[in-house]
């Protein structure tokens, strides 16, 4: 089975899945989508997921799946980046609400704010800033004393929130104060199998 990924490869949330497909070996073809054109808007997209976003799977002609989390739990289910354990389960995905939560919508806003929108006075990005910080904050704490966020090995968890995190100076935010995330941040990036996001086109 060869799985069919609509996405934009230059968003975060998009490469979670291209980097778990990756790592896991999975077949699949990429359908690169012009969001910022309306692409994600057309009566043809919305048949793939009616909330016109990406990413999207399609497992097969009668099944898609939407939501990068819900994507990665699917891919994952049953490897080793899903862990066996109920409790280290649950704790994979409490970081990934946080990421999606806490951390995505003000360090991922940020950055398309300046990179997809290129305008740097817009109004939210002061309050965006200050989200991302208090998110990084949290990761910098808990990476203090771990390698990974759950159970000591690299997890989805991790593929979550590496997306932007790696990407946090296209949000004009300084990661020099945060050596934990940073060692962490090299940690993933050393995974078998790791690709690389590409930078937003110009």
């Amino acid at each position: 089975m060869t799985y069919q990924v609509y996405g934009v490869s230059a968003s975060g949330n998009c490469h979670k899945v291209r980097l778990a497909l990756e790592q896991l070996g999975q077949p699949y073809a990429w359908h690169e989508v012009d969001m910022m054109n309306g692409a994600t808007r057309t009566d043809e997209f919305r048949k793939l997921n009616p909330n016109g976003k990406v990413p999207v799977l399609v497992i097969d002609e009668n099944t898609t799946l939407s939501e990068s989390g819900a994507i990665l739990s699917y891919l994952a289910d049953g490897t080793p980046l899903m862990p066996a354990d109920r409790l280290e389960r649950a704790q994979v995905l409490q970081w990934m609400f946080f990421e999606q939560y806490s951390h995505e919508p003000y360090v991922a806003v940020a950055r398309f704010i300046l990179q997809f929108q290129r305008n740097p006075g817009d109004v939210r990005l002061p309050e965006k800033i200050a989200g991302s910080y208090r998110a990084l904050d949290v990761m910098e704490q808990h990476l203090a004393t771990r390698t990974f966020f759950v159970g000591e090995r690299y997890t989805i968890a991790d593929i979550a929130l590496y997306a932007y995190t790696h990407v946090a100076d296209e949000a004009n935010l300084d990661l020099a104060r945060y050596p934990a995330i940073r060692a962490w941040l090299e940690r993933v990036r050393s995974q078998p199998r790791h690709v690389v996001m590409p930078g937003v086109a110009r």
